[in-house]
């Protein structure tokens, strides 16, 4: 495979990750290929001054093929496009768990990856408008991402790197693991815990309210100026937490976090939440 890629055909570029991507893509050098069956997706592409293809067309000669299509389908998906992929190209799914349940339609010949955004830092410096506003990346908050190439050798995963860069730029870096370690970090990680307390702490907020008649904008700038706080000293050991709120900080641990939580990270469970997610019975070995 040549290690130079100068060919990228995005499916389902009118999706809302289609449409992230593709917004980049349309200011590179690249030639790139967008391909959507939604006819309402089809006019937020074209919309935009992207040339609609047709994916028997443009992915035979594609060096890229990029799947922004949900993960309940990938499978389906996959299995349509793969078969039209040229030898040595790429195909690049944006999440790990359908590589992770093993539903990619698979080929000899065919080369695998994942890249997956971290998202801008809370701890990213940020010094325009533009960056404040970007909590999501991609527009112009620096981001890292997350990758899988495992049979991609140190010059592809260099060339890959630059496309990913693109796709999801501004990028810092790209941080290069297996499947299942991306899958550890999402859904594990991030989803299962920090999304799920994000959730959880809006929830404490409302209940607040609720129950101590404390004013919302009040409960708000307490909350919200304490996150912060919370996890400057966590992370980044700014200074030590009060003798007291370490008190308090148990009191919360044995009343919300079950002792045995750590076994979400056992990889049985993450066979079970990543089922869950597909929505398919059970992780096939």
């Amino acid at each position: 495979m040549s290690n130079t890629l100068k060919t990228i055909t995005v499916i389902g570029a009118g999706g809302k990750m289609g449409m992230r991507i593709s917004a980049n893509f349309q200011k590179s050098a690249y030639q790139v290929f967008y391909v959507e069956n939604s006819p309402k997706a089809q006019e937020q592409v074209t919309a935009q001054g992207r040339e609609l293809s047709d994916a028997a067309s443009v992915v035979p000669v594609s060096d890229v093929v990029i799947l922004a299509v949900p993960d309940i389908v990938l499978g389906k998906v996959s299995e349509g496009v793969v078969p039209q992929m040229k030898a040595g190209a790429i195909l690049l799914t944006l999440d790990p768990a359908a590589a992770y349940a093993n539903l990619i339609a698979h080929r000899d010949g065919i080369e695998y990856a994942v890249a997956h955004p971290c998202h801008p830092s809370v701890f990213l410096e940020r010094y325009t408008k533009e960056e404040h506003a970007d909590a999501f990346g991609g527009i112009a908050a620096v981001q890292h991402v997350a990758a899988s190439y495992e049979t991609g050798s140190d010059a592809q995963k260099a060339e890959l790197s630059k496309v990913i860069s693109v796709m999801y730029g501004p990028v810092e870096e790209v941080h290069w693991v297996t499947v299942t370690q991306l899958a550890y970090l999402e859904p594990t990680l991030v989803e299962t815990v920090a999304c799920m307390v994000g959730a959880f702490m809006k929830e404490a907020l409302d209940e607040t309210v609720k129950h101590s008649g404390v004013p919302e904008e009040a409960a708000k700038a307490m909350l919200y100026g304490h996150i912060q706080i919370a996890l400057a000293v966590a992370f980044r050991a700014t200074n030590p937490f009060s003798d007291a709120c370490m008190i308090a900080m148990e009191y919360g641990r044995e009343k919300i976090v079950k002792p045995d939580w750590k076994q979400i990270f056992d990889q049985k469970e993450l066979d079970i939440v990543i089922a869950r997610m597909l929505k398919i019975d059970a992780i096939k070995r």
